[in-house]
C-alpha cells in the first residue's frame, strides 16, 4: 500500500509530541555574539541550525515563513535554502509557510517551485479562497504519496470574522463550506493513519468552536497556529487534538526569544529554545490526559 507523508507526521507527533519549531527568524531576533565573523544572513543561517539541532528531537516538524526571507532579497532566499538544506539533512519534516493561492497554470510553477528544486519541502499552505481550482495543481503531488498542503480554513486573526464567518445560503459558515469540500478533495490522498494529505490551517483561539471543527472535519490534519503569542492556552489546544494527534501546534517567537526571557542566557539562546519546546510539549500532552 502506497505510504503518505502525512503517516509520516502523525508517526512523528506520536514520538515526539504536537511541537511545530515555527523558523520565522527575524533579523532582530539573533543574539549579537553570532554575528561576530558573520554576515547578518550567515548568523541567520548560524542561529537556524543550531535551534533545529536543540529541537530536533522534541519537535514533530519545523515550519519556516518565507516572508522573513523574501524581506532581504537574494540573500535571504539563499539563506532560506539552506536552512531548508540544513532541515533536509536532519530529516525534519518541513512545512513552507508561503500561503500560495492561485490557479491554473500559475499554481502548477507555485507547485514546481516549492515541491522541487531549490526549495524543495514536505508541505507548503495554501489559501483556497480562489476555489479548488487553486488547489487541484497541487493534487498530483500529493497522490504520489510524499507531499502534502496545509489549507487556510479558520484562521486565528480577528480579521477572519470578515470572510469565513460570513453565513452562506444553506447556512453553513464560510470556512465549513470550504473546510468540507477540502475533506471530499483529500479522501484521495488519505493515509493509513486515517488523515487526509490536504490538511487544514485552524487557529486555537477560537475555543468556543473547537470541539465541533475537530468532530466534523475528522480526517483532516490540523496545523495549529494561535498558541501562546496570540492568546492560545494548552487547554483550548487540546480540543483540536484527537487523543493528542491529529494535528501539530506551531510556536515561532516564543520559542525563537525564549532566552531573551531569562537574562544572561544569551549564549545559550538554542537550550532555552529546546527548553520552551519541551515546556510546550508537556504542558499540552498534560492538557490532552487532562480532557
Amino acid at each position: 500500500m502506497k505510504s503518505f507523508i502525512i503517516d509520516k507526521l502523525y508517526n512523528r507527533v506520536e514520538e515526539r509530541g504536537v511541537v511545530c519549531v515555527g523558523l520565522d527568524t527575524a533579523i532582530e531576533y539573533i543574539p549579537s555574539h553570532l554575528f561576530e565573523g558573520r554576515s547578518e544572513t550567515e548568523a541567520l543561517v548560524e542561529f537556524n541550525k543550531q535551534i533545529i539541532d536543540a529541537t530536533i528531537d522534541v519537535a514533530a516538524c519545523f515550519k519556516v515563513q518565507i516572508a522573513y526571507y523574501e524581506a532581504l532579497g537574494l540573500k535571504g532566499m539563499l539563506a532560506y535554502k539552506e536552512t531548508l538544506d540544513y532541515l533536509r539533512e536532519k530529516d525534519a519534516i518541513i512545512i513552507a509557510d508561503i500561503k500560495r493561492g492561485d490557479i491554473a497554470a500559475t499554481a502548477k510553477q507555485y507547485a514546481k517551485a516549492h515541491f522541487e528544486g531549490d526549495f524543495e519541502v514536505d508541505f507548503i499552505t495554501l489559501s483556497p479562497y480562489m476555489g479548488m481550482d487553486s488547489i487541484e495543481p497541487y493534487m498530483p503531488y500529493m497522490e504520489k504519496g510524499n507531499k502534502g498542503v496545509f489549507t487556510l480554513v479558520r484562521t486565528s486573526n480577528p480579521g477572519a470574522e470578515d470572510i469565513e464567518m460570513v453565513k452562506t445560503e444553506d447556512g453553513r459558515d464560510v470556512y465549513k463550506v470550504v473546510g468540507d469540500k477540502l475533506t471530499e478533495m483529500g479522501s484521495k490522498v488519505s493515509g493509513d493513519c486515517g488523515y487526509s494529505s490536504i490538511g487544514g490551517v485552524i487557529g486555537c483561539t477560537h475555543v468556543e468552536e473547537g470541539i465541533e471543527i475537530r468532530k466534523r472535519f475528522k480526517n483532516m490534519f490540523f496545523l495549529i497556529p494561535g498558541y501562546g503569542a496570540q492568546g492560545g492556552k494548552a487547554e483550548d489546544v487540546a480540543l483540536y487534538l484527537n487523543n493528542g494527534n491529529g494535528g501539530v501546534v506551531n510556536s515561532s517567537r516564543a520559542i525563537l526569544l525564549a532566552y531573551k526571557k531569562q537574562e544572561g542566557r544569551e549564549k545559550e539562546f538554542a537550550l532555552c529554545a529546546r527548553e520552551e519546546a519541551i515546556r510546550m510539549r508537556d504542558e499540552i500532552r498534560a492538557a490532552v490526559d487532562n480532557l
